[in-house]
């Protein structure tokens, strides 16, 4: 497949001696893992611990550059300077509007390596700057279908929990570093196991609904579309109701539309097998 271009984005650098230091006990991205040519996910969480800014967070030379939405990346300097106090941290955006995806057969030298790609086994790599095709229904084609979600590319989500977006698995969220905001929060549902809401792919037969139809089973509301282009989507849903609609032999509904859901392999995750599991 072709490169290509994806708009609305914007880097971050996050320079100075005290760089790393400061991100580490804000952020939910455990730092010392992240090897230079990498870009792993990562988000700020409020105290409660959802979700308030999402992002890619690479290694410089000179310290870490963070890749978000366009729309989020001026509040979201605004919030990490909240937390800068005396730190010797330097916050500045960068003049790129733009960011090249190359996957499979295409390698480019420079650019970092999405670690959610690579969890699926998909090589795909991020450079700065505008050098690919337009077509980026391909690419959201492939993370939907991959069941990826995170960097801020399905907008705002500030009604969900890290897990929700199986950032427990992806690799930007951790549970043995010191604390950081929203980490107990999140931490607790890790060892709790109270995590129900989960991220699916979506398919159908025909295009999907907008984002923010809600998914039923039966009477039920289990859960809502997040993005969707053609008949492929994300949605974050209730996997244990949607195991025991599926036990039952209940159609998940997208408004009118009967749809099938999927967690990623990669993941780990199943639905339940039957609708007293479903209810344990």
């Amino acid at each position: 497949m072709p490169a290509v271009t994806l708009d609305n984005r914007s880097f971050i650098s996050v320079t100075g001696e005290d760089a790393e230091d400061l991100l580490q006990g804000i952020i939910t991205t455990d730092l010392p893992l992240v090897k230079h040519g990498e870009a792993w996910p990562g988000a700020l969480l409020t105290p409660q611990g959802k979700i308030l800014f999402e992002f890619l967070i690479g290694r410089t030379d000179s310290g870490f550059v963070l890749e978000t939405a366009a729309l989020d990346a001026d509040a979201l300097i605004k919030r990490l300077t909240l937390y800068r106090l005396r730190a010797k941290v330097t916050f500045e955006r960068q003049e790129f509007g733009d960011v090249t995806l190359a996957w499979d057969e295409v390698h480019p030298e420079a650019g970092l390596h999405d670690q959610r790609f690579a969890r699926a086994g998909i090589a795909l790599t991020r450079v700065p700057g505008r050098g690919g095709a337009d077509a980026v229904s391909l690419y959201r084609t492939l993370r939907f279908v991959s069941g990826i979600s995170g960097g801020g590319e399905d907008g705002a989500l500030n009604d969900y929990f890290p897990h929700d977006l199986l950032m427990d698995k992806n690799g930007g969220l951790s549970f043995k570093k010191g604390c950081y905001i929203g980490q107990e929060v999140v931490s607790r549902m890790q060892h709790r196991a109270t995590a129900r809401r989960r991220l699916v792919s979506v398919s159908a037969d025909y295009a999907l609904a907008d984002p923010g139809t809600a998914l039923f089973a039966g009477e039920r509301e289990i859960g809502t579309l997040i993005a969707a282009e053609g008949n492929k989507g994300l949605a974050v849903i209730r996997t244990d109701k949607a195991g025991a609609a599926m036990a039952a032999g209940t159609d998940i509904m997208l408004g009118e539309q009967a749809v099938g859901v999927t967690l990623p392999a990669w993941s780990g995750l199943d639905f339940p097998q039957d609708a007293d599991e479903a209810a344990s």
